[in-house]
């Protein structure tokens, strides 16, 4: 891969990379150093990235597995899944308080996924990812990548639905 391939097809994904190493990280100042690092990484596999069918697969793939090792060797207990806590109200036009706790409840919610289901749900929903750069990342194939979304999206709903009931 030339220099100029580099910058036309990678280094524009660093920006969706950013998302999704700021939530797996937590910290802006971590994720912008994070993504620095990775960018390296690509770089210095540029070659053998010329050849890659998916590449924006292979970037999301490398970010993911950089901010899993990042987290193992910060602490090897920590749930990379509290990014729902670093939501503002201003963005939404909730009342503070309701959206606190419809925070609290779907981060309880989400812990009661399984691993695959949450990964995938945080990687479609919230980091807006596309189906097969999801299937690259997590070495799944589309169709399982759809079905645990599904899934989890279903789950998840239903729950809230009995929580928010008035009846």
């Amino acid at each position: 891969m030339s220099t100029k391939d580099f910058e036309d097809k990678v280094l524009p994904l660093s920006d969706r990379v950013y998302g999704l190493v700021a939530r797996m990280l937590g910290t802006p100042e971590s994720a912008e150093d994070a993504v620095q690092e990775i960018m390296i990484k690509l770089w210095d596999h540029r070659k053998k990235l010329g050849d890659h069918p998916n590449i924006p697969g292979f970037v999301f793939l490398t970010a993911r597995n950089y901010c899993l090792d990042l987290l193992k060797k910060r602490n090897p207990n920590v749930d990379s899944t509290d990014f729902l806590s670093k939501m503002t109200s201003e963005k939404t036009g909730h009342n503070p308080v309701e959206w606190e706790e419809l925070i609290t409840i779907i981060e309880n919610l989400m812990k009661e996924l399984p691993a695959q289901q949450c990964e995938v749900l945080q990687m479609r929903d919230l980091d807006g990812l596309e189906f097969i750069e999801i299937a690259a990342a997590t070495k799944l194939n589309v169709e399982h990548v759809r079905v645990l979304l599904s899934r989890a999206r279903k789950k998840v709903s239903l729950k809230l639905k009995n929580i928010y009931s008035y009846e």
